[in-house]
């Protein structure tokens, strides 16, 4: 699969002729299907997010592995966008303990390529078909330091919740000094009234990984047992494997 950025380019500058919208609707439809397939059988997700710029040596990068270790210790499968830096880190988090460690990557003309510690993943051509998957199949989120597109996932997902879309889905900001301008715009926020003031609750900060995995446990509802359909029973006129 490679990067089309022409296309993106052309269907964002306006209106276009009825047949290339038609076909730019067909390729959302096929990457939103193929992130589905891809998924289906994932089991229950938490979702790490944060920077892709990350070394390996980092503290950020250290502290995420272990805090997705210890998450998938309670039986999650750790699902990231697939690339590098803080994504990389839980996936090799999750591998270390022997759990399930998927990825949802982002086709860019920088080629961004999977990280080597998935167990799974898929392509997407579309950030918004991506992080509709990204949610989809998760039940909590683990927000790292990060930068614009960490930001983006972490209010949509925000947004959500706030708008009822999402329930009993807790979303962990980690790193409080990192974060500590953002929190206080957001007081700022509630302040003017233009959130309101318990909407600053949607977000648990903090700076321990123990506390961290307990507001996993404590506010994340999973059913006893999956439903049928998540049940991985390969359907053969489906192709699947």
């Amino acid at each position: 699969m490679t990067y089309n950025k022409r296309k993106e380019i052309e269907f964002l500058s306006g209106p276009l002729s009825r047949w290339q919208e038609f076909k730019y609707l067909f390729s959302v439809s096929r990457d939103l299907f193929r992130g589905i397939r891809k998924l289906h059988f994932v089991g229950p997700c938490i979702t790490v997010f944060g920077s892709a710029r990350f070394k390996r040596d980092h503290p950020y990068y250290k502290i995420t592995e272990e805090i997705a270790a210890k998450i998938a210790n309670l039986g999650f499968t750790i699902l990231t966008g697939g690339g590098p830096g803080i994504m990389e880190a839980a996936n090799k988090g999750a591998r270390s303990v022997g759990g399930k460690s998927v990825g949802c990557n982002i086709i860019l003309p920088n080629e961004q390529f999977p990280n080597p510690y998935l167990d799974n993943f898929v392509d997407m051509d579309y950030f918004f078909t991506r992080k509709t998957m990204l949610i989809k199949y998760s039940y909590g989120f683990v927000v790292m330091p990060g930068g614009f597109g960490t930001l983006d996932e972490l209010f949509e997902a925000i947004t959500l919740i706030q708008t009822g879309k999402l329930t009993n889905f807790p979303i962990i900001l980690f790193g409080s000094t990192f974060y500590k301008e953002m929190i206080e715009f957001i007081d700022v926020m509630a302040k003017e009234g233009t959130i309101s003031p318990q909407d600053r609750d949607l977000l648990f900060v903090t700076d321990d990984i123990d506390e961290a995995v307990d507001i996993i446990k404590e506010h994340t509802s999973i059913k006893n047992s999956l439903r049928p359909y998540n049940v991985h029973r390969p359907t053969n006129w489906l192709f699947e494997k």
